[in-house]
């Protein structure tokens, strides 16, 4: 009897954790039976600082545009500097290859200058019945930065009402909000699993978790998210755990490196805590509910960890990353930036500086649309090593 108890929830757990895994590889195919069952609009967007509470609101999909890690990504040179960061090129690249054909409508809060010349392009080169430029502040630590957002966010939700034919009432931002801040709630208890000395998840399956919730109607994956957290308690890792890392940089959703890292080298190791917008970063903070529903959202999106575009003139996330590599137990730092990624090369310098000063042995790395998977393997190899030899 127990035996076939613990068989069931083996078989259960592998359902959810392929649900997670079968969304971040085909999140196209979602979205397109997503709008035929709810014959709503969907709506790709280029970076996390777009308000989802008000696509939730009004009823929309919204759909992070991602790369595909292809190596031919040449179809974007003439519409892109090749200088460029290789994922927003490997996004406008997917773009013009029609493989987002179904979205209804592209949206950006104002992202690092790359990202923003890849929307430019793509509302020009692939138009679609709605777009929009969110400008939301970069100097997030100005004065006034509050009240500006505010605006901005009510110019927005103007413009999506214009686009759907209705209003979106406080009890519609309400439910966006609940939304938006259940899914965050339920992905934080899920992270503090990875706390334990045998994390209860590894590095690439929390990575799946955060990627397919950024392509998933979010109600949907709160369910999925209640489901997996149900058997958390009890799950046992197969895998010895190793050495304890953080990724810590640019926008990475590559899944092949992590399972590189985590499957295939002779050290063990695992990814127990990130910092960047395909992991806890995302997902950190809630909105606070407030009568000023579009003040509590601007007030959530301000406050967030920061991307390093928006961490000046202070390095306020330096702390909180200290924060996450204390509680989560790291012994090793993977700096991890898109080639040609500026806001994460002007911040890699006093960010090394700052970890090892904490102690901290950091490896930095610098990836592309394609990673020389065998290259890595020995440098992460040899940093392990090292690590393994001061200890």
């Amino acid at each position: 009897m127990i035996s076939t108890l613990k068989t069931r929830a083996s078989l259960a757990e592998g359902r959810v954790m392929r649900q997670f895994h079968d969304w971040c590889e085909q999140p196209h195919q979602y979205a397109e039976e997503w709008k035929k069952s709810n014959s709503g609009k969907v709506l790709g967007y280029f970076c996390t600082y777009m308000p989802d509470e008000i696509l939730y609101a009004a009823d929309i999909l919204p759909v992070r545009i991602f790369g595909g890690h292809e190596a031919d990504i040449g179809v974007a040179d003439s519409h892109i500097h090749s200088m460029y960061c290789p994922y927003c090129r490997d996004c406008l690249s997917r773009g013009l290859k029609g493989v987002y054909n179904y979205l209804d409508g592209i949206g950006i809060a104002q992202s690092c200058l790359h990202m923003r010349q890849a929307f430019w392009s793509w509302k020009k080169e692939i138009p679609r019945e709605f777009s929009y430029y969110l400008y939301m502040p970069h100097g997030n630590q100005c004065r006034g930065s509050s009240e500006y957002l505010v605006a901005e966010l009510a110019k927005f939700k103007s413009a999506v009402e214009a686009w759907i034919g209705r209003s979106i009432s406080d009890e519609d931002l309400d439910r966006g909000i609940e939304t938006c801040n259940t899914n965050r709630r339920l992905m934080r208890q899920i992270w503090e699993y990875r706390k334990n000395p045998s994390p209860a998840i590894t590095g690439l399956e929390a990575m799946q978790i955060v990627m397919s919730s950024q392509v998933v109607d979010k109600r949907e994956h709160n369910e999925a998210l209640k489901e997996f957290i149900a058997m958390l308690p009890n799950r046992k890792p197969e895998r010895e755990t190793g050495t304890r890392l953080a990724a810590i940089g640019s926008e990475n959703d590559d899944r092949r490196f992590v399972a590189m890292v985590e499957q295939e080298l002779t050290m063990p190791a695992t990814f127990v805590i990130e910092e960047h917008c395909v992991g806890a970063r995302y997902f950190w903070n809630e909105v606070i509910p407030a009568e000023d529903r579009l003040a509590s959202i601007a007030k959530r999106y301000l406050d967030r960890p920061p991307c390093p575009s928006k961490d000046w003139p202070v390095r306020r996330r330096f702390e909180h990353l200290e924060e996450l590599i204390r509680d989560w137990n790291v012994e090793g730092v993977l700096l991890i930036a898109q080639k040609f990624c500026s806001p994460q090369a002007l911040d890699m310098p006093a960010l090394t500086d700052y970890l090892q000063k904490k102690g901290l042995p950091v490896l930095r790395l610098e990836i592309d649309v394609t990673i020389p998977v065998g290259q890595f393997r020995t440098r992460v190899e040899a940093f392990l090593e090292m690590m393994s030899d001061l200890i």
